[in-house]
C-alpha cells in the first residue's frame, strides 16, 4: 500500500491564481507595460499548507 499524502488546499486568498499581471497602460510605441503581482498569503504557490491554515484560523 502506498502512503497517503495530504492533498494541498487551494489558497483562500487567491483561489489558486497566485500570480496576476496588472496593466499599467500603454507606452508611446503602443506596447502595454505590465506588473506581476503574487499572492502574499501563499507566496505565489496557489496552495496553503495545513500549518498555514491553522495559523490563519481557517
Amino acid at each position: 500500500m502506498m502512503p497517503q499524502t495530504p492533498a494541498a488546499r487551494v489558497c483562500s486568498h487567491c483561489d489558486g491564481f497566485p500570480v496576476v499581471h496588472i496593466t499599467t497602460g500603454t507606452i508611446p510605441d503602443g506596447q502595454r507595460r505590465t506588473l506581476a503581482a503574487t499572492c502574499p498569503a501563499c507566496k505565489g504557490t496557489g496552495t496553503r499548507t495545513a500549518a498555514a491554515l491553522a495559523r490563519a484560523g481557517k
